[in-house]
């Protein structure tokens, strides 16, 4: 992959997870609208014909406004769904036969718990390391704790980008920038949100504020 679309791997990484079509489409106007710069459609236990539709649906929204669409864990409904990326767990296809059905102008990410995973996954390949739970959540069952200290540790492994991910809202976003991440990825603070669109349209304000002394002395 391109360092070009792999730069794209920065800001608000935006989680759909509502299985009916047309609330993903929604939600999905609603992410963009707010500043995403990247959607993965994640949908754990939904079939695979129902995370299609959704895929589908939910493409043609970040199609037009320019913006990458990933799929979690399913590499065949990515495909089908013309989808511009997967992200892969931990127990899914090895990177290796991910990027030779996908090929090389296809996002693939992986989420990484520990230093040894993140590690492999610079080797494999890998065009964005998520590193995660940075702090306890409730939308992902069964996750694994990383911390701030295993992102800093990360961050001085690799020069790909990071995701970070887990319990992140506008309040310690700064610490998780700090640490070295190049992108948040937020499900509950933000679908929970009474106003999805402003709370991420806060948190992707709250990035690129971040950001911006590195953008002006470059």
């Amino acid at each position: 992959m391109s360092e070009a679309v792999r730069g794209r791997i920065r800001g608000f990484y935006g989680v759909v997870d509502e299985e009916d079509a047309e609330r993903a489409v929604a939600l999905a106007r609603r992410l963009v609208a707010g500043g995403a710069g990247v959607v993965q459609v994640r949908l754990k236990r939904a079939p695979a014909r129902v995370l299609l539709a959704a895929a589908r649906a939910v493409r043609e929204v970040t199609a037009a406004a320019g913006v990458p669409l990933v799929v979690n864990d399913r590499l065949d409904v990515a495909l089908a769904a013309g989808a511009d990326g997967v992200h892969l767990g931990q127990e899914d296809l090895p990177i290796e036969f991910a990027r030779k059905l996908l090929g090389n102008d296809k996002i693939i990410g992986i989420s990484s718990a520990t230093i040894d995973e993140a590690r492999q996954a610079d080797v494999d390949g890998a065009d964005y390391i998520a590193v995660g739970a940075i702090y306890p959540t409730q939308s992902k069952e069964d996750t694994r704790p990383a911390g701030l200290a295993t992102l800093r540790q990360v961050r001085q492994l690799t020069k790909r980008p990071i995701v970070a991910i887990g319990g992140i809202t506008v309040d310690n976003v700064e610490a998780v920038l700090a640490a070295g991440a190049d992108a948040i990825a937020v499900i509950s603070s933000v679908v929970s949100a009474p106003d999805p669109q402003e709370a991420a349209r806060q948190l992707s304000q709250s990035i690129w504020r971040h950001s911006e002394p590195d953008s002006s002395s470059a």
